[in-house]
Parts: structure tokens; C-alpha cells; sequence
């Protein structure tokens, strides 16, 4: 039976099943027993990769079935600088799952930088859990933070999700919440009211913010860098998850 590499973000982890992405999705999510329901979000790993920060072999040495024949469901191999000892290059499907256990596939693509400045909110999902807003594109507040950092704060490797503003990009002071379901709106507009393109482009929201987030809000997509390279998984827009993924897409609006 093939045993699969997973790197998941919920928390960081590698992981080592026997289980496909779909059912490892559903495991992952729901649980067993004790363990409590939650969004996953996870990559499949080059089932080739090798490095020697991790004992992957030793991991793939324990996946082996139950007496019952019940596959494994996992074997963590490494739940600290995970990211950052993996390359992009060795990354696959990005895998989003439901606490229902519903699991969207993602695939990657180059990222493009926009070509004007105005207001994002990123959630950063690894190796750091903060919630920040900033006036540079994804690809520029990545590089700012790993290549090119003008602080004391640099990431080796980081992977994080945009999020929805609203009317809040154009107006933070005065536009209105709509449907935003953000816990932390008046920090939030603060946060936004003090960025100013080439002064402060981007300010702190929440130092650890909750891990998950409602995946209605992801804007563009998800971004995943370690080093010079950077991937990006764009998110399908509402409308195509509601034609092509209607279970997935009711079940995450839950």
C-alpha cells in the first residue's frame, strides 16, 4: 500500500499516511475519537523528497497497516521547521478541508505582482500565526519578509493566505463592514488608517491570531515561499465553487 507525504499548515507538521489526499483530508479534519473537528489545510510532498533535517524513512518505516488491514492515518515525522527545510519545488496540490471533511484540491502557479499599491490583509498560516494588513502585493510582502527585509523580522520560508477587506481597502476609516465576519474589526481599521505607501507599508493586526479562517473570505489565494521562490494556489472564485464544488462550498459556509 503507498504511503503519501503531507505538509500541513493546521498546524505545521510533516506527515506520513497511507491514506489518499481526499481521505486523509476527511481523517485530518474530523478526527478520531477525541481529536476535535477543524479546517485542514495541507500539501501533498514529493513522495521522493528526501532531506536530512527529517527522518522520513524512520516515518515511512512506521506506516504500516493494523492488523485489521485498516490503513495508518499518520505518522508525524517533524512538527518544528518543517516549512523551511522543504522546497517549493517538492510542494504539490494544496489540499483545503471543511470541518466537515470536504476537501477542495488547489493547483500552483507563478505569481504575478500587481501593478498598483493598495490595501491588503494577510494571514500568515506558517511558520507564524499573525495577522497583518499592508499597501505591497503578495509577491512584494513576501520578498519584504524573506528576501529583501528592512527590519529586524525575516522568515526563512513562509506560507499565508489573503483575505477579503471589502470596502474597507478603499475606505478603512468609514467603510462599511458589510458581511465581513472579522472578531477584530476596530483593530483592524486602525491598522489600515496608519499604512501609507514607502513610510509604513504594513502594520501588525494580531501577534497570534486563531489558525483557521472562513475560506469565503480568501481573496486571491494562497502563497507559499521558502528563499527566492514563491508559489502561489489561487482560490476559484465564489461562483465556480458554486457551480463545480457545491457540497465543498456549502459545507465551508457553514
Amino acid at each position: 500500500m503507498a504511503v503519501y507525504l503531507y505538509l500541513s499548515l493546521i498546524p505545521e507538521a510533516l506527515i506520513a499516511s497511507m491514506l489518499p489526499p481526499e481521505e486523509f483530508g476527511q481523517y485530518y479534519a474530523t478526527g478520531h475519537q477525541c481529536k476535535t473537528k477543524g479546517q485542514a489545510v495541507f500539501f501533498e510532498v514529493d513522495s521522493e523528497f528526501r532531506h536530512p533535517y527529517f527522518p522520513i524513512e524512520a516515518g515511512i518505516a512506521r506506516c504500516v497497516a493494523h492488523p485489521d488491514g485498516k490503513p495508518k492515518n499518520s505518522v508525524y515525522i517533524s512538527v518544528y521547521r518543517v516549512l523551511e527545510h522543504l522546497p517549493v519545488e517538492a510542494l504539490g496540490k494544496l489540499h483545503l478541508s471543511t470541518s466537515y471533511g470536504q476537501t477542495l484540491a488547489l493547483e500552483a502557479q507563478e505569481p504575478v505582482p500587481e501593478p498598483e499599491a493598495t490595501r491588503h490583509l494577510y494571514q500568515d498560516l506558517a511558520p507564524a500565526g499573525a495577522l497583518l494588513v499592508s499597501t505591497l502585493d503578495p509577491v512584494r510582502y513576501y520578498h519584504a519578509v524573506a528576501n529583501e527585509p528592512t527590519k529586524f523580522i525575516r522568515y526563512p520560508a513562509l506560507a499565508f493566505v489573503e483575505l477579503g477587506l471589502g470596502a474597507l481597502a478603499e475606505d478603512p476609516e468609514y467603510g462599511a463592514m458589510g458581511d465581513l465576519p472579522y472578531d477584530y474589526m476596530h483593530p483592524l481599521r486602525e491598522a489600515l488608517m496608519v499604512l501609507e505607501p514607502g513610510v509604513k507599508d504594513t502594520k501588525l493586526v494580531a501577534r497570534a491570531h486563531s489558525a483557521e479562517f472562513p475560506y469565503r473570505m480568501v481573496k486571491t489565494g494562497f502563497f507559499v515561499g521558502n528563499g527566492p521562490r514563491l508559489s502561489y494556489y489561487p482560490m476559484p472564485r465564489p461562483e465556480v465553487l458554486r457551480r463545480d464544488h457545491a457540497r465543498w462550498w456549502r459545507l465551508a459556509n457553514l
